[in-house]
This record gives C-alpha cells, structure tokens and sequence, in this order.
C-alpha cells in the first residue's frame, strides 16, 4: 500500500510540471519572443538604386537626362562631381525616391555621382561614373533680330550657323529652333545657304504679335560631326505696321501707319543707268550719316561711281539701296529718278522718314525699270513666294 501511494505522488508530480513546462512554453511563444514568434517576418531587403547612365559610359551627351532612383528606401544624400571636383546642382525629391541633376553638363568632362540610400537596416552607398561627348567641332548661332526688340511686320527671323564649324544637317538645325507667337501664326524655314536659314509666316506680321525664340542647340547632336555650343533665345515684338510704297512711275512715295497714308512724298529713284530693284524690302539699318560709297558695290568713282556723305540714310538692301536726304536733287524729286538706286528725298522729308522707320518696316518699289530685288540681298525674303518657301530650299 505504501508502495503504491508514493507511485501516485510521483505521477501527479510529473504530469504537473509537464502542465508547467507546456504552459511556459505557450506563454513564450504568445510573447513573439522566439524567432517563429507570430510578430516576427523576413528581413527586409537592402535599398536599390538605379542610375540613368549606366557605370563607365562614354559619349553621353550634355542634355541627357541624369538621375538615380531608389527601391525599398529612401535616398539620403546625392553627390555628383565633375572631375575638376566641381559638384553639379541636384536636388532630391520630396518623397526621397529620386535624385536629379539641376544644369546641364559639361562637353568632355568625366562625371561621378555617388548615392546614399537607407531602407532601414542601416545605409547602403552605390556609385557611378560616366563621361560625356567631346566634339570635333562646336557651332555659335547668332540671331536676329535679338533679345527685347520691337520690330516691323516685314522682319523674318534669322539664324546664322558660324563659319568655323561645318555646317549643320538642316532638318536637326530646324528641330533645336523653337518658335512659338501669340497669336499662333503659321510659319516655315527657308534656307539661303548652309549656315543661314530664316523663319517666316505666308504673310506680314501682325502687329502686337508676341514672339518668344528658343534656339536650344547646346549639347545636341546637330549632325556633320558638329554640336551646338550655346543656347540663344528672345522675345520680340512687332510693332505697328508701316508700309512706304515708292512708285517709280509717279516719282511718289506713300507713307502708310497700320493701313492708314500718313503723307506722300515727292522722291527719286534710281536713273536708268542704276535703277532701284522692285520688290519687297526689308529695313535693316539706320544711319544719322552714312559715307554712300560706290566702290564697295563694284562702281568706282571713275567709272560714274560716287563717294558721297549722306544725311538720314536707311538701308533696305544689302545691295546698296538706301533711303536718304539728297538736297542736291531735291528738283528733279517728283518729277524724274537720277539716283543710282537708292531713293532721295529732302532733308525734311528725309527727317521724318527715318524717325518714323524701324528695323522690320516695309519698302515696296514698283515700276523702276529695274530689275526684281534678290532674295538673299538683304531680307528680300518676301520676294520667294509662299508655295516655294515651305519647300524649305533644303
């Protein structure tokens, strides 16, 4: 009996502390303490960063897009220099998911951009190194008319790819020229040689029109092994219209301010010998006093040429067709042309005619007895018609 009554006591005993050690067990496990504890999960995985240019590029042009990314975190700091060691402008999002360069970079020049990036379990740094293009050769592109001018409804725009380069493909010069006009107007390019192409609308300008120019040529690619060397842009406006109207028939020249005649004067233009070109001319320069010399066209003096100096003289051609204040033919003014080509007027006239004219204003002649103006003498542009100049002259 005695045996038997220590045999129970010992039972109860075990199978208490088995209850025990399962409880203490539960108890454990209810507390995620264990590595199998239900709060527990996988670890999370490292930041990745991805860059826009791949590791040890080369060629990479300017304007190309640089930035890096980040995936299961955020970036925390984003350097890049140049190997000068100057560091380029960038700016991290506000969401710390990207980083992106804020100015174009360098032509020839090696660039690393190192990128910190933490996801949680500690900082995670990557790095890339790239280097962009070094052109044979380099373009300038010059403009005109240029930056805050006011000019009339006959001026084109012009654009002028510099001489000592090669000359650019022409369908990826036009693509690097913005041109956007409040209000819309249609307009094309037309080429005059391989380093000069104009923009114009169908038909003048109307005046107020807002004109914002944007010839984005830097690190492009502009074909013929040549690049764009710098940005140029503009905003111009057109101002009123004037149109002057020289008739070589009538020896009189009307003045008329957006539509309206202003006043006719009494001109001459130019004499048989050297008569004015008739067409459509364009204002380019004005000139308080201009030495009017004939040898620079090909007239010397002793060949009936002339070296005279002039008062309110305003070119309209390359060619040497001026408008100017000739006192000494004041009498045959009206009445018959004795220039050679230019138109005269008195000095009053003369004056007035050159205050009131802006580079862009329109000079039409007629019935000169000379021939038609050039379209490339000066911005004899209006001289090719519509049908012809949206053909480009590619």
């Amino acid at each position: 009996m005695k045996v038997l009554r220590n045999s129970s006591r010992r039972g109860r005993t075990t199978r208490w502390s088995a209850l025990w050690l399962v409880a203490g067990v539960m108890l454990v496990a209810g507390c995620g303490g264990g590595p199998t504890g239900e709060g527990a999960g996988p670890e999370a995985p490292p930041p990745r960063v991805e860059f826009s240019q791949p590791d040890g590029a080369q060629g990479v042009p300017p304007t190309a897009p640089v930035n890096a990314t980040v995936s299961n975190g955020t970036i925390t700091e984003a350097v890049m220099v140049n190997d000068d060691g100057k560091q380029v402008d960038g700016a991290i999002a506000e969401d710390g998911l990207s980083w992106t360069a804020g100015e174009p970079l360098g032509y020839g020049k090696e660039y690393t951009l190192t990128v910190t990036a933490d996801g949680g379990n500690g900082p995670v740094t990557q790095q890339r190194a790239f280097t962009t293009v070094q052109p044979d050769a380099q373009t300038y592109v010059s403009m005109n008319p240029l930056d805050g001018q006011t000019v009339g409804v006959g001026q084109p725009l012009a654009f002028y790819f510099s001489a000592d380069a090669p000359a650019p493909d022409k369908a990826k010069a036009e693509e690097a020229i913005k041109i956007h006009t409040e209000p819309a107007v249609d307009g094309e390019f037309y080429w005059f040689d391989d380093r000069e192409v104009h923009w114009r609308p169908r038909e003048f300008w109307q005046p107020g029109t807002e004109i914002t120019i944007n010839a984005q040529v830097y690190g492009k690619d502009l074909g013929n092994g040549v690049w764009g060397q710098e940005d140029r842009s503009a905003t111009v406006t057109i101002g009123d219209s004037v149109i002057l109207r020289a008739d070589g028939a009538s020896h009189q020249m009307s003045v008329e301010v957006n539509g309206q005649v202003q006043r006719t004067i009494p001109v001459s233009l130019g004499k048989p010998e050297f008569p004015s070109n008739n067409g459509t001319h364009v204002v380019t320069e004005h000139h308080a006093t201009k030495l009017m010399d004939s040898s620079t066209y090909g007239l010397p003096v002793e060949q009936g040429g002339y070296m005279t100096e002039v008062d309110w003289a305003v070119r309209i051609s390359n060619g040497g067709e001026f408008l100017h204040a000739a006192p000494w033919s004041v009498a045959d003014q009206g009445r018959r042309n004795v220039s050679h080509g230019c138109i005269n007027m008195s000095d009053a006239d003369a004056k007035w005619v050159y205050d009131l004219l802006k580079k862009g204003d329109v000079v039409e002649i007629t019935n000169s007895g000379g021939p038609d103006l050039r379209s490339w003498d000066g911005f004899g542009d209006w001289q090719v018609p519509w049908e012809e100049w949206v053909q480009g002259n590619r």
